[in-house]
């Protein structure tokens, strides 16, 4: 699940980037609106959190220009901005949802997955196996899966994309920020100890292609 912080102040702006990457999410971090405009225009994000209180241009003409385009994406605006008059007025423009600052890193965390959980869906299911994306658990066959925050990730993707054929890059995007250094076997380690829990055939490889998930 892949989330576009959009937060000018940089203490802010990390504290919520850490919290949010802590709790599994890929966060890529913009820190004005006419960067924010291009990012999302990508289209590769589950989530954006929005300040209002931006350089260049301003939170709520991001809103209305991602609006605009007809794209549905999830915003959950996070603004020292916390009138009544204009927690409606963000709503109004297509918000998803508000949240006023100060505010609390698991509430922030708790509403991300509440909106990505309306975008995917809470349950995906491949035969025996189960992933619940709101509650963050998977179960093979019955049996609880112990999963790595990286390693969930990979299997969601893999799993909302069951029996296709995902790139090297795909499953990088799903996994990481467009910042974070990625080691060069950093996905083929999480993959190896990925394939270990699930079971042999379940992740084939298609040599210089990529991995496809298939029904255990």
């Amino acid at each position: 699940m892949r989330i576009l912080l959009i937060e000018d102040d940089p203490m802010i702006g990390k504290a919520m980037w850490k919290g949010l990457v802590d709790a599994g999410f890929a966060v890529d971090w913009v820190m004005d609106g006419r960067t924010a405009d291009a990012s999302l225009a990508d289209g590769i994000y589950d989530l954006a959190i929005l300040d209002l209180g931006l350089p260049h241009k301003d939170g709520m003409s991001v809103l209305h220009t991602l609006r605009s385009r007809g794209n549905g994406l999830p915003v959950l605006i996070a603004s020292a901005r916390g009138s009544v008059p204009e927690r409606i007025a963000g709503l109004e423009a297509g918000a998803d949802d508000y949240l006023f600052k100060p505010f609390d890193l698991d509430e922030l965390v708790a509403r991300a997955r509440v909106l990505v959980r309306r975008r995917t869906g809470t349950q995906l299911v491949l035969g025996k196996l189960v992933l619940d994306a709101g509650r963050r658990v998977a179960s093979l066959d019955g049996q609880a899966l112990t999963l790595s925050s990286k390693q969930f990730a990979i299997l969601q993707a893999l799993m909302e994309g069951a029996e296709k054929v995902l790139t090297r890059n795909q499953l990088e995007q799903a996994v990481y920020g467009a910042h974070d250094e990625i080691e060069s076997n950093a996905l083929e380690v999480h993959m190896h100890h990925l394939r270990k829990k699930l079971g042999p055939g379940v992740i084939k490889t298609i040599r210089g292609v990529g991995y496809r998930l298939t029904a255990p």
